[in-house]
């Protein structure tokens, strides 16, 4: 059996894709989302990659779910029905299934994503 390894490199550092805008804004100004080496593995059943976001408000829509490790930046996370969360560079944050809520990224943030 082989095992093939899915990695994300220089995390910090890589290049980004062309910035577009949050599908749900909420308000001005409008953030602007891009990625990086984004790639599914069907083997495993997940995505992983770098994301980043430049400061506004939007809703989180995804159903899946997520583990971050936030590399710079930091941002205000309200998931429907609970507490705002601060997350900073160095936190790490696993979304369960089917968590909404809403971004407020303060300082354009950055992170890499599991999404499962």
């Amino acid at each position: 059996m082989s095992t093939v390894l899915t990695v994300i490199r220089n995390t910090d550092h890589a290049a980004l894709g062309e910035p577009a805008p949050a599908r749900l804004p909420i308000g001005e100004p409008v953030a602007q989302a891009r990625t990086a080496q984004d790639q599914t593995s069907e083997a495993v059943g997940a995505s992983i990659g770098i994301w980043e976001s430049s400061p506004g408000v939007f809703r989180r829509h995804l159903k899946n779910r997520e583990f971050s490790h936030i590399l710079s930046g930091w941002c205000i996370f309200t998931p429907d029905g609970g507490e705002p969360v601060t997350l900073k560079a160095g936190d790490a944050v696993l979304f369960p299934e089917n968590c909404e809520g809403l971004w407020d990224i303060r300082e354009t943030l950055r992170k890499t994503y599991v999404l499962f």
